[in-house]
């Protein structure tokens, strides 16, 4: 946890710096364009701040009130990010729209784009370093934060070109034009960030990590594991909290039930998963026979003629595999 908060507060240190350099860079060219990227800066640090205590908060215990942890909080804070990044889009488009009617004279556009390359290359560097740390440490605000960042570098190395191209054609107007393409895209990003904290916080389900649930019941797949189904994933910040239906052999004991679950628990945390297991058995019918995989089964009816392949498909699904 306090790596994480390093990580935040480091982001929060370079915002706050780079912020400064574009306001400079805006005060010294008088561009829309580049009073769009300043102003980003901002949603970064307030972002930023937010994060910091998000992450303080998420590593709370869990407690009575909140049984499941605090770790909701992070989709919270990407939600506040996403529509601060959306109000900032919004905010530059109107001012782009009135100095389309009421110009106001731009310059030293060489030293302009000097400053916002250097701010450009620093966003970009931190923000590719927080993916990916945010990534090993299952961080979703971490990862929020450094793609807004890596978006941030993308927007300035287009507004570089931008200003190289006001400066060799003298077509001042240019500059509006990019403010608003810069706009759009920021408030595009904004959407995208905001639409995975809603599903975050509507427990949508993540199909990508579902599949890779999926891939390590395949490759844990014991015998007695008939069928696995009904399978449903939440998240809370780091942990992962996974429900699902196993069928067993109906002859099993307590005992032997107990042993295969704490198996199935064993398998899901043999990797980066953080994950709570929640398993229901259910005891095997007749009709399971033909894709069940125990050996020397004593109550077997039929002979087991398929091999069903869990799949995102039939791993999900309420029922048994053979009312596939």
């Amino acid at each position: 946890m306090k790596e994480k908060k390093n990580i935040v507060l480091m982001s929060l240190v370079v915002g706050v710096l780079l912020m400064a350099i574009k306001f400079f860079a805006f005060f010294i060219t008088n561009s829309n364009a580049v009073l769009t990227d300043a102003a980003e800066s901002i949603v970064n640090i307030v972002a930023s701040s937010f994060a910091f205590f998000s992450i303080y908060l998420s590593s709370l215990p869990r407690d009575q009130n909140h049984p499941y942890g605090h770790g909701k909080v992070e989709f919270f804070s990407a939600f506040l990010e996403g529509g601060l990044i959306i109000l900032a889009g919004i905010v530059i488009i109107t001012k782009t729209i009135y100095n389309i009617f009421y110009p106001e004279p731009i310059k030293d556009l060489i030293n302009g784009s000097v400053l916002i390359g250097i701010t450009g290359l620093v966003n970009g560097a931190l923000g590719w370093y927080m993916v990916k740390k945010g990534k090993k440490l299952n961080s979703l605000t971490i990862i929020a934060d450094g793609k807004h960042l890596g978006t941030d570098a993308i927007s300035s190395f287009g507004l570089i070109a931008g200003l190289i191209l006001i400066y060799i054609t003298e077509i001042f107007w240019l500059d509006s034009l990019i403010s608003l393409g810069l706009a759009g895209y920021i408030v595009y990003s904004g959407y995208k960030l905001t639409r995975v904290s809603i599903g975050g916080l509507m427990d949508e389900s993540d199909l990508e990590l579902v599949e890779k649930v999926v891939e390590h019941f395949n490759s844990h797949r014991r015998d007695p594991w008939i069928d696995v189904h009904n399978l449903r994933i939440q998240r809370y910040g780091a942990t992962y909290h996974v429900d699902c239906h196993v069928t067993l052999p109906y002859y099993f004991d307590l005992v032997k039930v107990h042993h295969e679950v704490s198996e199935i628990d064993k398998a899901m945390n043999s990797n980066t998963f953080n994950t709570e297991l929640f398993v229901h058995a259910d005891p095997c019918v007749p009709e399971c026979c033909h894709y069940c995989n125990m050996k020397n089964c004593p109550v077997r009816s039929e002979p087991q003629t398929i091999n069903i392949e869990w799949n995102i498909d039939n791993i999900t699904k309420n029922k048994k595999h053979f009312n596939q």
